[in-house]
C-alpha cells in the first residue's frame, strides 16, 4: 500500500462514541473537558450525541445510532480524512449485537492512523497531550494511488472493459 501525508488541523474533528454500560462514563468525562472539547467539531453516534446535547454545552454533530448505520457513517468520515480523532468508550465484557460493525470501525481507525481512546484514562491523555492543539502532519494511505493501480491492474490482465458498459 502507498502512503501519502495529510495534515490533521489544529481544531481536530473528534468522534465520541459510547456502548451503552459506558455512556454515563463518557458524559462523565465529556462534561469534565467540555472546555477542551470546544474548541473542537465535535461528531457522535445517535444517542451519544443526543446525550451529549443534553447535557453539556457542546454543539454535537449527531449521526445515526451505532447500530443501525451511525458506525458505518463514522467509518466512511474516517475513511475520507473528515475525523481526526476518535473517542470510542466501549465495553469489552459485554457482547454487542453489531461487534462487526465496531471491529470495522477500530479497524479503519487504525488504518487512517488517527489517534484512538478507548476509556477516560487514555482520552485524558490523548486530549491532553501537548501535540493535540497544534496541526500535525500524519501518513495515510494514498487512496488514489490503491485505486489507480487495482485499476490498472485488471486492465493488464485482459478484462474486456467494453463488458462492464
Amino acid at each position: 500500500m502507498q502512503l501519502t501525508t495529510r495534515i490533521m488541523p489544529q481544531q481536530k474533528r473528534i468522534a465520541l462514541v459510547a456502548h451503552d454500560p459506558c455512556k454515563p462514563e463518557l458524559l462523565n468525562w465529556a462534561v469534565d473537558n467540555q472546555a477542551a472539547l470546544s474548541h473542537h467539531t465535535i461528531y457522535a453516534t445517535g444517542t451519544t450525541g443526543n446525550l451529549l446535547q443534553a447535557h453539556t454545552r457542546l454543539s454535537v454533530l449527531a449521526l445515526m445510532s451505532g447500530s443501525i448505520g451511525g458506525d458505518q457513517q463514522l467509518g466512511y468520515l474516517i475513511a475520507s480524512g473528515q475525523i481526526d480523532v476518535l473517542i470510542f468508550f466501549w465495553d469489552p465484557l459485554s457482547a454487542v449485537p453489531h461487534h462487526s460493525d465496531v471491529k470495522a470501525l477500530m479497524r479503519l481507525a487504525t488504518a487512517w492512523n488517527i489517534p484512538i481512546a478507548s476509556n477516560a484514562c487514555s482520552a485524558n491523555f490523548l486530549i491532553h497531550s501537548s501535540l493535540f492543539e497544534e496541526a500535525l502532519e500524519i501518513v495515510v494511505p494514498d487512496s488514489d494511488a490503491f485505486l489507480s493501480s487495482r485499476v490498472s491492474h485488471v486492465t493488464q490482465n485482459g478484462v474486456n472493459t467494453q463488458h462492464l458498459l
